[in-house]
């Protein structure tokens, strides 16, 4: 017999999407092309001032699809332990990303994209949405943020 933990409260799934926030290091990035072509990759990224950032190159079709859709799914985890996160997109080109978020990026990765050929562009992705469960059991409340704001 597999026994199911009770759900956890809003407070502590908004919790546990923080602090997996900040301690992974790769998501999961859907994108789609103007005819609706899908790209799902995988991008390190870091979670600073209310936004994930990453990196990727304007040539590569993840790159072109958020400079001119600007829209984007994240996620993480299998299906007993799902974030996702949909959002708007913002590009900076290397030199125009912010020191702050520049910093932030390189403390948790090690990697300096801006040192690189050829260029990579920083993505700022706001959150609009944010769903997290545990299984079947949590599907009930599992919209953590809607319309870039804080439920819990």
């Amino acid at each position: 017999m597999v026994m199911t933990p009770p759900p956890r409260d809003p407070a502590r799934r908004k919790q546990d999407v923080l602090d997996r926030l900040g301690r992974e290091t790769d998501i999961w990035m859907a994108t789609a092309d103007a005819d609706g072509l899908p790209c799902l990759v995988p991008l390190w990224f870091v979670w600073h001032e209310e936004s994930v950032w990453l990196w990727t190159r304007l040539t590569n079709p993840t790159g072109r699809n958020l400079r001119d859709g600007g829209r984007a799914r994240l996620a993480f985890g299998d299906t007993l332990d799902v974030v996702l996160i949909d959002g708007r997109a913002e590009v900076f080109g290397a030199a125009e990303a912010p020191a702050a978020a520049v910093r932030a990026f390189l403390g948790k990765t090690g990697w300096d994209p801006r040192e690189e050929g050829p260029p990579y562009a920083c993505f700022r992705v706001r959150p609009h949405a944010v769903r997290a469960w545990h299984g079947e059991s949590e599907l009930k409340g599992r919209h953590l943020m809607r319309d870039g704001v804080w439920t819990v």
